[in-house]
């Protein structure tokens, strides 16, 4: 099953807000209809909304029947519409700049050909991701032993990309590739990633798994249940900082204490040279009712004060390496990273 498919002239989209219990697809036919999409998590996952944005940016020129020198002005309000839906995933603005410069080049043609030409990249940056998403887990295989008890951390698979997924993609190829691995799903609240969707899909693999609280983590490492933590990024920064679901900080300093190697796995297009370290890496906050909620039903007063960030940044000092379709990246990860993306 996957998060998104493109349908020729519109976008499909599957709810992951209706995951596990209902398969609900919107029919996105407009770019307001990706925006919406994305900033109410239906598509969630920093590749897959970065794929997402793309194909939402090439439904804004299949939309447009206006005269074709009035284009960029349309497109310019396109770009900044779904830009503003979610900061922190960078994949999301990596895409929407290949959009615009495949626009730019363009700018000479008819407008039958900049719409054609720009689903046409729209589907080539779909196609990328499927490609990374493979070289990761391969990459990634071979970091896991013949046998490994692994706790990760928010959905990082199938429906958090076009295909496969990231760090849940290479714990897919290492169980296809016979090894006897036990995967520790921690539910990841607020929104409860890891409970409904993680969980969801090593069902569907039988991948053998046990959901726990955020809360446990630490109890299970002291107990010795924990081999390794492998969790996926929304944005990266030069020096090695990274942008994850809240609650993977946590995880790193829990790591770190346990001595229990912790890796982050995704592709170079979350990788963002612009910003020197974490402190520059905007975050996301969202809106209160989502902790005031669980599942629908409030667990506290409406007048409770909340504070929702939606990710935080674990310092490059505890991360054991970065794996992408390059390779992985090891420490020391300000200097090796950037190595890496130079190649």
């Amino acid at each position: 099953m996957n998060a998104l498919q493109w349908q020729g002239d519109y976008l499909l989209i599957l709810d992951q807000t209706k995951l596990p219990f209902e398969e609900r697809y919107r029919e996105a036919r407009s770019y307001l209809d990706v925006a919406v999409a994305i900033k109410n998590m239906e598509v969630r996952g920093a590749p897959a909304i970065g794929a997402a944005a793309a194909y939402g940016f090439a439904l804004g020129a299949l939309e447009y029947q206006g005269e074709e020198k009035e284009l960029q002005e349309h497109m310019d309000e396109v770009r900044a519409i779904l830009e503003g839906t979610r900061p922190t995933a960078v994949n999301l603005f990596w895409a929407l700049r290949k959009m615009e410069d495949k626009l730019r080049e363009l700018q000479n043609e008819s407008l039958d050909i900049i719409k054609k030409e720009l689903v046409s990249e729209a589907n080539a940056i779909a196609d990328e991701d499927r490609r990374m998403n493979r070289l990761i887990a391969e990459y990634g295989n071979t970091v896991i032993p013949e046998k490994a008890n692994i706790l990760t951390h928010c959905n990082t698979g199938t429906l958090a990309t076009v295909e496969y997924g990231t760090a849940l993609g290479i714990i897919r190829a290492a169980h296809e590739s016979g090894k006897k691995i036990h995967v520790y799903v921690g539910e990841t609240r607020p929104f409860l990633q890891g409970a409904r969707l993680t969980a969801w899909e090593l069902l569907q693999e039988k991948i053998p798994h046990t959901l726990i609280t955020d809360n446990m983590a630490g109890y299970l490492m002291q107990q010795g249940k924990i081999d390794m933590v492998m969790i996926g990024a929304d944005r990266i920064a030069a020096n090695g900082d990274t942008a994850n679901k809240i609650g993977t900080y946590s995880l790193a300093v829990l790591a770190c204490a346990h001595e229990i190697p912790f890796y982050v796995a995704a592709p170079t297009t979350t990788i963002d040279l612009k910003l020197s370290g974490g402190d520059e890496i905007p975050v996301e906050e969202r809106e209160g009712k989502e902790v005031r909620m669980f599942m629908g039903v409030r667990v506290v007063p409406e007048e409770v004060q909340v504070y929702n960030p939606a990710f935080d940044i674990t310092p490059a000092k505890y991360i054991s390496g970065i794996i992408t379709e390059k390779g992985i990246i090891s420490p020391p990860l300000p200097v090796n990273l950037v190595k890496m993306m130079v190649k």
